[in-house]
């Protein structure tokens, strides 16, 4: 197992939760990340600005009970991905 973990740069915990898993499922995956939000839900502001394209950021805020910063960084961060 030392040898191995050297081999590859990685930790002895590492390598073991490796064969484990291996041992278990037959495979080693990561798991699916996890698609979150801390405050507004990317999806529906997309669907709030669609209906109300001229709303101000404290009209969103309200409407999301949150800050206007929360909207903004949330519509940064929708422009970014599409």
């Amino acid at each position: 197992m030392k040898e191995t973990a050297k081999t590859f740069k990685i930790g002895t915990t590492t390598l073991k939760t490796w064969v484990r898993k291996y041992d278990e499922t037959g495979e080693i995956k990561d798991n699916p990340p996890k698609h979150t939000f801390k405050k507004v839900d990317p999806a529906k502001l997309e669907q709030y600005v669609d209906e109300h394209p001229d709303a101000y950021l404290s009209e969103m805020a309200a409407h999301f009970n949150c800050s206007d910063m929360a909207i903004s960084k949330a519509l940064r961060k929708l422009k970014n991905h599409t």
